[in-house]
């Protein structure tokens, strides 16, 4: 039988969600919690793999258990006994054939920068970039880089078959806190910071907008800058 979870966690706190050795990890949290409770050696498969200091609103993971189990019981366990920085939001039984991650119809990511004074509370949730983007620009930015594109030159990945995406970035502004918002079906490794980071450099007349067609052209990462911190990314949305 085949389990759903939907978790949140402070990414601050963990060296990314995909299990390592010798570091603490969301997924090596989760699968030791569950095998203890379940006394079996319990691997699971999430919807994504977030990187180190990302965190998420909406996570989600499947695992496979041969007995039916009280879901409401087994979310209270797990978060007994997790340290308070996951949070197992609930658990369902879902079909076999479902797959945490090949049935995700899209997914939405939220990256949060502050343009406003600098705010030590925040500064490992918010980026404290502190200068104001201008919006002629960032509309502008936003038109050239969403859509389909080959996304290879803001990626680290170097063995994908396909480097295509479809994105849609549309954002918000409030109380000088800048909301982008990204949706596509699935995103490259370091994808959405790499983007970020180019936008800040070209507000910083480090690049220029003229220069995004040459990045895509060149499909090299090495056309970019420093990738913008992963502490203000956060998984939002999974939609099944």
């Amino acid at each position: 039988m085949r389990y759903l979870v939907n978790l949140s966690y402070n990414g601050n706190k963990y060296f990314g969600y995909q299990i390592q050795n010798n570091n603490i990890t969301v997924e090596g949290e989760i699968e030791k919690v569950l095998s203890q409770i379940l006394n079996s050696n319990i691997n699971t498969i999430a919807s994504s793999r977030t990187d180190k200091g990302v965190h998420a609103i909406n996570q989600y993971c499947h695992f496979d258990y041969d007995k039916v189990l009280d879901t409401k019981k087994l979310t209270h366990s797990m978060n007994s006994m997790l340290d308070g920085n996951i949070y197992i939001k609930s658990i369902k039984k879902v079909n076999d054939d479902f797959h945490a991650r090949f049935s995700v119809k899209y997914k939405e990511y939220i990256y949060k920068i502050n343009m406003g004074e600098y705010n030590p509370i925040e500064k490992d949730y918010v980026l404290q970039y502190n200068k104001e983007i201008n919006k002629e620009l960032l509309d502008n930015f936003i038109s050239q880089i969403s859509g389909k594109h080959d996304y290879r030159s803001f990626t680290s990945d170097k063995d994908k078959d396909n480097y295509e995406r479809e994105v849609v970035i549309d954002y918000k502004i409030d109380n000088n806190i800048l909301y982008l918002r990204f949706y596509s079906t699935g995103f490259l490794r370091y994808m959405i910071r790499n983007i970020v980071g180019l936008l800040l450099e070209i507000n910083d007349g480090k690049k220029k907008l003229d220069d995004i067609k040459f990045i895509f052209d060149s499909k090299n990462r090495c056309s970019l800058g420093i990738p913008a911190d992963g502490c203000a990314l956060y998984l939002n949305k999974v939609i099944y």
